[in-house]
């Protein structure tokens, strides 16, 4: 007689091994999601959102396979607190980041051969420890997870770098101010330096005195060996070739098309065809980043660079037979720059909206912080549809969370899942909020149409007290203030009740901390 024992034993590995097979399987049939941020664009840099000048046909046939967003909103009109509210789900009124913060107590943090030279003075003000992110909440859930392109939420030798903030792979900037060049000393991967073959020319160094603005190699210390763009795509190819056979979030965080201006020479050379003579943009007495003979070609030369990429992940994710099993973001961190040659009347970068300074980048009107968004996730977002829903950055954990089908941490964000999967059943914002300290200091918010604006609640003006209704005045033109007080009173209730103190000093804004906001509303 056989040993029972013996039958035990293979009779429960069987049932181990059977288990662990459905483990896997059902692992393998979560979809992969590519979340693409880029940096600076407009909503209306690329063809899909109506530009006209610049040429991006793989973003655009992209979009063509999803549903575009026309109300989609960046959670704060800069860089650092719009990716921190992207990856936490909270609004800037809960934020513990709501501004850039350079952490200047340090030291020289501004000198880039300082910076070089030691990486403490790198990176941005760390984040609390212990901070969840998107990353942490997908890897409990089975997921790969890679960042390649820009952090800026944190500095080297801290707890809050992206291999501590639930990110498998890095590749990319640690910081946003050595992204001021597409040449740098060094990118990182993962924990470590990794060093490029390119001269030491310091972001915003000026135009050199006694040289012809005239003369192409008057700018070629501008244009060195090793471009950082190419490098991170490599790299994010390489990560999506290594975790194929599992579930994977990419978190595509390019630099481009943040100035300074340089592009592949093959695109400059292009764009220069299609827009023939231009003055060029000379860097020094209070213009920053780095001259450029031809600026217009330059940034479309950038953001068509950004689209050949896009494209190229597309047909890797085709080639790899996991397209059909992948949600597509696409997406932008803020409204387009006005500054280091970019120029946002030109593109009409922002269009409809008003795009230059006072409007775009660093302001909470919709040039500012509408940002060009869509959705692409074949077989459950039907192809070529469109979406009116107002939404923001930080409704995006959350429709994570549903679409995987775990608990929904705590945020102030809502998901967008029945949308995506055009349902009728979609959960509308209450009110969107925007605080920013910075410019001035600025606060927003939108009731369904209705949209309050405030500025100048930091510095010596009088602040402003402002209310549009975006569906017929679109643009914030025709200021209705002093129609509505109905409006304005539950403006005053929603920013008493969404404002919680700064942790940092930096961020407060003392019309709000000493409760005087209300009043003047109402008022």
């Amino acid at each position: 007689m056989k040993n029972p024992f013996v039958l035990i034993l293979v009779f429960t590995a069987f049932l181990s091994c059977k288990s662990e097979k459905k483990v896997e399987q059902s692992t393998a049939q979560k979809p992969n999601i590519i979340y693409i941020l880029a940096d600076d664009l407009g909503y209306a840099e690329i063809g899909a959102f109506g530009q006209e000048n610049i040429e991006t046909p793989n973003i655009d046939a992209l979009s063509k396979e999803g549903m575009i967003f026309t109300q989609h909103y960046s959670s704060a009109p800069v860089c650092a607190p719009a990716r921190y509210m992207f990856l936490t789900g909270r609004h800037a009124g809960n934020s513990f980041i709501r501004g850039n913060d350079e952490w200047n107590d340090r030291g020289d943090v501004w000198n880039y051969e300082a910076m070089a030279k030691d990486s403490t003075l790198e990176g941005q003000r760390p984040v609390p420890e212990g901070t969840k992110t998107i990353a942490n909440y997908l890897k409990d859930e089975g997921y790969k997870t890679g960042l390649v392109g820009k952090w800026g939420l944190g500095a080297p030798h801290t707890h809050s770098i992206p291999n501590e903030m639930g990110f498998d792979f890095f590749y990319g900037f640690n910081c946003q101010r050595q992204a001021h060049t597409y040449y740098p000393l060094h990118l990182y991967k993962n924990r470590n330096r990794v060093h490029l073959a390119n001269d030491t020319v310091a972001p915003s160094s000026p135009f050199p005195k006694g040289l012809d603005p005239k003369n192409p190699e008057s700018y070629k210390d501008y244009t060195l060996t090793d471009y950082a763009p190419d490098f991170m795509f490599k790299e994010l190819t390489g990560f999506v070739a290594a975790n194929k056979d599992n579930p994977f979030f990419l978190y595509w965080a390019t630099p481009i098309p943040h100035v300074a201006l340089q592009a592949p020479q093959r695109w400059v050379d292009y764009y220069k065809k299609k827009f023939g003579p231009e003055e060029p943009y000379l860097s020094g007495k209070g213009h920053g980043y780095f001259s450029h003979q031809t600026p217009h070609a330059a940034y479309a030369a950038m953001v068509s660079y950004f689209d050949e990429n896009v494209g190229k992940l597309v047909q890797q994710l085709k080639d790899e037979g996991i397209y059909d099993n992948t949600l597509i973001v696409f997406t932008s961190d803020n409204g387009p720059s006005y500054a280091g040659g970019a120029d946002p009347i030109f593109f009409e970068s922002a269009k409809p909206f008003e795009a230059e300074y006072g409007k775009g980048k660093g302001f909470v009107y919709e040039g500012g912080i509408r940002v060009p968004t869509f959705f692409m996730w074949p077989g459950k977002i039907e192809p070529g549809t469109t979406s009116n829903h107002a939404s923001a950055h930080y409704d995006m954990l959350a429709t994570f969370a549903d679409m995987l089908e775990f608990e929904k941490p705590k945020t102030d964000g809502i998901s967008l899942l029945p949308t995506l999967l055009g349902e009728e059943n979609q959960t509308a914002h209450e009110f969107m909020y925007w605080e920013f300290p910075e410019y001035g200091g600025q606060i927003a918010i939108r009731m369904g149409d209705w949209k309050v604006v405030r500025q100048h609640l930091k510095d010596d003006e009088q602040p402003t007290l402002e209310l549009y209704n975006l569906k017929d005045d679109p643009t914030e033109k025709n200021n209705m203030a002093n129609e509505h007080p109905k409006i304005l009173e539950q403006a005053a209730e929603i920013f008493k009740s969404e404002h919680t103190k700064p942790e940092t000093e930096r961020f407060q804004i003392p019309l709000l901390e000493k409760g005087l906001l209300s009043d003047y509303i109402i008022k």
